[in-house]
């Protein structure tokens, strides 16, 4: 089993709204970085942990968990030019983005702040902790899982 850590912004798309959706279940669209593309379609398989991490918010970081239920497959928001994660070169025969299906698991106790995060001395190999780190998605470690866990 692999842990990795996707960040959304609440307003756009938040742990309660992945608690609240059918079957606690939704797709993780509109990722356009191709390192975090070649993690999602090569890496990421059913059962594997994510760290759910609010971005772009008063106070970032991890507030919940979810689980890959869906392996990749292509991200047909790349496909609709209504929708705001359209891209032209990708199309349905030969698709440039892909995405998988993640299924709620729980909220955590507290929000883990970033800041918190940093402050830690046995995170500081953490992708997130990293300087000139912006990737979406990005591995964790089973110890940092383990470790994340213990802040709750």
């Amino acid at each position: 089993m692999n842990y990795w850590l996707m960040k959304s912004e609440p307003d756009a798309f938040s742990i309660t709204d992945l608690e609240q959706r059918p079957g606690q279940s939704e797709h993780w669209d509109g990722v356009r970085n191709y390192q975090a593309r070649n993690m999602m379609r090569d890496d990421m398989k059913i059962g594997d942990q994510v760290f759910f991490y609010h971005s772009n918010c008063d106070v970032p970081g991890i507030v919940g968990i979810a689980e890959v239920v869906k392996e990749s497959y292509p991200d047909f928001t790349a496909f609709d030019p209504d929708d705001k994660h359209f891209d032209p070169k990708s199309r349905p025969d030969k698709p440039t983005w892909f995405m998988v299906d993640v299924r709620f698991v729980r909220k955590l106790e507290r929000t883990i702040s970033l800041q918190e995060l940093k402050q830690r001395p046995e995170l500081a190999d953490l992708a997130l902790v990293r300087r000139g780190n912006r990737l979406s998605i990005m591995p964790v470690s089973k110890a940092h899982w383990d470790m994340i866990l213990t802040l709750e």
